[in-house]
């Protein structure tokens, strides 16, 4: 197992991990990120540097269901901390109980995400995709209104949210605006950060302890050529759709796995924005991290569990080898049944505990106010 520690280290080092970073904010405050061993530096759009101050107004905005049309969802409605910030379900569902195409993503390490959905290059800051939902109508999501009614005026008269929306934005007159929620929810997500998982422990902190002799196995599986599963799935997030401060504009990779063929409407991958055929199908690459509880799989959640993903990429995707489109790298291949065991053993050690149980991003309205 050294071989594939070392290996994984280097590439972690390149990326410009370090421990711990402090990010200056606005009037001169700073914000300790307090990284994980090897994470690096997230990029933070210039228009919104990280304050703590914003970072707890958005942890309270994120839990107000206050921000659906209805009163009935907020945010973690669909992103829950126990789930490391997805639902369990196949599909979202809206505040007016619609249901949509595609699964929630998880929040975790988000701050390092170069794409923000399953299939839009185009949104590429966190505040951008905050509006999705937000403003999302067919089908509703929060279903807000573009100048934030009904939760703006709501927001303003909350004797909560006076103080805080006062020293997130000090001196702005008016700081109820779409703008400043989509920061101060953004600075939150930026926030929640996964990186203290058994694998971590080993692999970092080089606790031999920290996993079974089966996920070390699993591991060694995982970073097999022949597997290649870390080609889409490498990194310190275990995904190819990361980015960081050092490498702010990182070109990202999408990929049709194999999934269907063709790929039934809506869900036909960024081809629904770029238009071009050779992209039908292709989907960004979510993070392994915490994947033991962000079932079901896929854009869709077609795949139930962690045994079935595996089965789906050993028979070289559903169609076999019929799919035009298909990435290259789903190929096929055997495992025996103890591989299978292992590699889902070594994809278990990567949940972190300490991340669901966090009162840093639970939610902080009293009871009686939820």
């Amino acid at each position: 197992m050294t071989s594939v520690r070392v290996f994984l280290a280097a590439g972690l080092l390149l990326a410009g991990g370090n421990g711990f970073c402090a990010a200056a904010g606005p009037e001169g405050g700073v914000y300790a990120w307090n990284l994980p061993k090897g994470f690096p530096i997230p990029y933070v759009p210039p228009d919104n540097p990280m304050t703590a101050a914003k970072v707890e107004l958005g942890r309270y905005l994120f839990y107000d269901t206050r921000m659906s049309i209805n009163g009935k969802s907020s945010c973690a409605t669909c992103h829950k901390q126990e789930l490391a910030f997805t639902d369990g379900r196949a599909v979202g569902v809206g505040a007016t109980g619609e249901s949509h195409s595609r699964g929630p993503m998880s929040l975790v390490n988000v701050a390092w995400n170069a794409s923000f959905t399953w299939s839009n290059p185009h949104i590429k800051t966190l505040e951008e995709q905050a509006l999705v939902p937000m403003r999302g109508l067919q089908p509703v999501e929060l279903g807000l209104h573009d100048d934030g009614a009904p939760f703006l005026p709501i927001a303003r008269a909350d004797a909560t949210y006076q103080p805080l929306f006062a020293r997130a934005f000090p001196g702005e007159n008016d700081p109820y605006t779409v703008t400043n929620v989509t920061k101060a929810i953004a600075s939150f997500e930026r926030s929640i950060i996964s990186g203290q998982s058994p694998y971590d422990r080993y692999h970092y902190n080089r606790d031999d302890n920290a996993i079974s002799d089966s996920a070390k196995r699993g591991e060694g599986l995982f970073f097999n050529q022949h597997l290649s599963c870390f080609r889409c799935h490498g990194g310190f997030d275990f995904s190819d759709a990361t980015t960081s401060a050092a490498h702010p504009g990182r070109r990202v990779e999408f990929h049709n796995t194999g999934l269907y063929n063709p790929y039934p409407a809506p869900n036909v991958g960024i081809f629904e924005y770029t238009k071009v055929p050779a992209d039908q199908g292709k989907f960004k690459t979510p993070t392994l991290r915490n994947i033991a509880l962000t079932a079901p799989y896929m854009h869709d959640g077609s795949l139930r569990t962690l045994e079935d993903v595996l089965g789906h990429y050993a028979a070289g995707g559903k169609n076999g080898h019929d799919n035009p489109n298909k990435d290259p790298l789903i190929g096929g291949f055997t495992l025996s049944t103890e591989d299978r065991a292992d590699l889902i053993e070594f994809l278990k050690s990567l949940t972190d505990e300490a991340l669901i149980h966090d009162p840093r991003f639970s939610n902080p309205w009293p009871a009686s106010a939820r």
